[in-house]
């Protein structure tokens, strides 16, 4: 299910949302994608394929989809928590605006 949101992520991309480029890595349980996001277009890589990301997100299957399906907002406490890491959440309500998931 994850890998198929990754492969669909070109469908939604919102272009006029996308202020400069930027690259995020995301491992989702045993799932590794680097994303780039641009003005002029979204690239879904397998693996990590850059040295350092913009932003780094790392989580669960199960959290994943209930922030891309359910719309749930992650907080304070789940990063506490450990159910989702990243160096930089507020690129992750950017990425999520880009595909028309909040924000």
């Amino acid at each position: 299910m994850v890998e198929e949101i990754f492969a669909r992520l070109g469908e939604a991309f919102q272009a006029d949302k996308v202020v400069r480029q930027k690259v995020y890595y995301f491992s989702v349980d045993e799932l590794k994608r680097t994303v780039t996001l641009a003005p002029e277009g979204v690239r879904v890589e397998h693996g990590k394929t850059v040295e350092t990301a913009d932003c780094v997100c790392k989580t669960s299957t199960d959290f994943f989809l209930k922030v891309w399906q359910e719309g749930y907002r992650p907080g304070m406490a789940d990063f506490l928590s450990g159910a989702i890491k990243s160096n930089d959440p507020f690129a992750l309500q950017e990425f999520l605006a880009v595909f028309g998931k909040g924000g």
